[in-house]
């Protein structure tokens, strides 16, 4: 079987576990070591199984990764909002403060949901390896590679970096690109990373301008 690299994908979630311990205290409810805590905790099995590549198939490892993004997404939104209610609150004047805190609430959302895409997206990257004897589900992507028709494209499969950069583009231009989404979950998914975007360059983003 081949070697399907997972350290991208562990790596990116370690930077963000590490960026939640810049967020500003201004914007946190909780202590600010309890999400890299937690999702340290999540992370264990995952790196201990497969640190390097997917070479065992665990099932429940993925489910442990779902548990882990849900867990960053909520966290994310919650200090989202919890910017939101300190502009409104009338003590916002550190400019520096405020640009930090977006910057890491939206790096946060693109990395989040780009392993969320890679591990979801047909069933996930042990489903998507053409030598893997499960049935792979259906595409959840549509990539424009699938749809050329040229040599050397025809067993192309995503990586990590190409489900990063569908992340990317739906948190800059607020929705689907050169990718489009085919599932019901993955529009809902992309629609919740979107609007999260939206809301912090739009509205936090534009505050933070204001004040600087």
């Amino acid at each position: 079987m081949t070697h399907i690299r997972r350290w991208p994908a562990s790596l990116a979630v370690v930077v963000v576990l590490v960026l939640q311990l810049l967020v500003p205290t201004e914007i946190v409810m909780l202590p600010r070591w309890t999400l890299p805590a937690l999702g340290a905790a999540l992370l264990l099995p995952l790196v201990w199984a497969n640190p390097f590549h997917l070479r065992r198939d665990e099932p429940w490892l993925r489910w442990v990764e779902l548990v882990l993004l849900a867990v960053l997404v909520l966290v994310n939104a919650l200090y989202l909002g919890g910017l939101i209610f300190y502009l409104g609150s009338g003590d916002a004047n550190d400019g520096i403060v405020l640009v930090k805190a977006v910057l890491l609430i939206w790096v946060t959302n693109v990395v989040a949901f780009a392993v969320w895409y890679w591990e979801m997206d047909r069933g996930g990257p042990f489903a998507r390896a053409p030598e893997h004897e499960r049935e792979p589900e259906r595409a959840d992507l549509l990539f424009p590679q699938m749809t050329v028709d040229l040599p050397g494209w025809e067993r192309w499969l995503p990586g990590f970096t190409d489900y990063l950069f569908v992340a990317f583009t739906a948190a800059t231009a607020f929705s689907p690109t050169d990718t489009m989404p085919l599932t019901a979950r993955v529009k809902t998914l992309m629609g919740i990373q979107s609007a999260i975007s939206l809301l912090t360059v739009a509205v936090v983003a534009a505050r933070a301008v204001n004040v600087l």
